[in-house]
């Protein structure tokens, strides 16, 4: 496992971070405790330091886990999120900051999170919705001072809105946000534009999200899988969307010449390929996905011939609509 700094908060990160939310037993069915204490006590043994989690993953029940794989360990950084009040994803414009993110909801939501963990300090703290129109809010700035004041969040960050990598930018001019996180894959290869160029320039921790397209890029999704009622994919790839992937895959891999097999390890190297990025956070709850995604980091980046090939595979869409 390679390691990288974490923006300007001196952290070293592994390249490979572990994404908490398939474990909470929240809208991905499946997950059983075990097999998740399983997973992320293994993603520590290949290396992995760096685990994301949010309040709203399970209702604290990611967190939990965390805690009980862990403990009070210093060798892992943890990052977690504050929820939105009005559970509202993404942030809708023109929704007041009020009804998101109150002085008093954010930091009693700190405590909680704290509480779950197990901890008197998160090493990051980030907020799970965001719109740049709250970035000169007194409120907000007020929450933010405290926030640091306390000692209870080491460093503090933004969970971009689904696909809208630019509302953050103003944010970002604030200096008082350490660390972005975006979904940055394949496919999804617009933050490259505006984003990640920002936080290269000026130092900021870059955590990208959703490698895998929630699942298009491990090659697993074919016409005629299917989800249960209750797990998110089950919209996420309704209609007529699994053959939209599975047509989109197969001419990447052609193109690519990589064979199905080996198309999620490529989608984390792709990531890694670009210097902003600090880390990447896949959701993985075996100790074999584990294994998989953890291989990325040694392989490394993607070189610059083949990553020419994967840039026309870049697709213009929101599956979360």
């Amino acid at each position: 496992m390679k390691y990288r700094q974490l923006g300007r908060t001196g952290l070293e990160v592994s390249e490979i971070g572990y994404g908490a939310w398939g474990i909470g037993q929240s809208e991905w069915m499946g997950a059983d405790d075990e097999v998740s204490l399983k997973s992320l006590k293994a993603a520590r043994d290949a290396g992995v330091n760096f685990f994301d989690t949010a309040l709203a993953y399970g209702m604290g029940h990611s967190e939990q886990l965390l805690a009980r794989a862990f403990g009070k360990s210093n060798d892992v950084i943890m990052a977690s999120k504050v929820p939105p009040k009005n559970f509202v994803w993404p942030a809708q414009p023109g929704v007041p900051l009020r009804e998101v993110f109150p002085k008093e909801y954010v930091l009693s939501s700190l405590d909680q999170t704290l509480k779950n963990l197990g901890r008197e300090t998160v090493d990051l703290y980030q907020f799970h919705v965001w719109n740049d129109e709250w970035s000169d809010n007194e409120e907000w700035l007020s929450t933010i001072r405290e926030i640091r004041g306390s000692g209870k969040a080491r460093f503090l960050g933004i969970s971009i809105n689904d696909h809208q990598p630019a509302n953050s930018l103003k944010v970002l001019a604030t200096g008082l946000i350490d660390t972005v996180q975006v979904i940055y894959n394949i496919f999804d290869q617009s933050p490259e534009d505006e984003l990640l160029p920002y936080c290269q320039k000026y130092h900021i921790g870059v955590l990208a999200r959703v490698p895998f397209d929630e699942g298009s890029l491990t090659g697993k999704i074919r016409p005629d899988t299917s989800f249960p009622e209750g797990d998110f994919r089950h919209q996420y790839f309704g209609g007529d969307r699994k053959q939209q992937v599975w047509e989109r895959v197969q001419r990447l891999t052609k193109d690519a010449a990589i064979p199905l097999e080996q198309l999620p390890q490529f989608a984390l190297r792709f990531c890694l390929s670009h210097p902003a990025v600090s880390t990447v956070i896949p959701g993985m709850r075996t100790p074999a996905h584990v294994a998989s995604n953890a291989a990325a980091s040694d392989a490394g980046p993607l070189s610059a011939a083949v990553l020419a090939k994967v840039r026309p595979h870049r697709w213009v869409r929101n599956f979360y609509d």
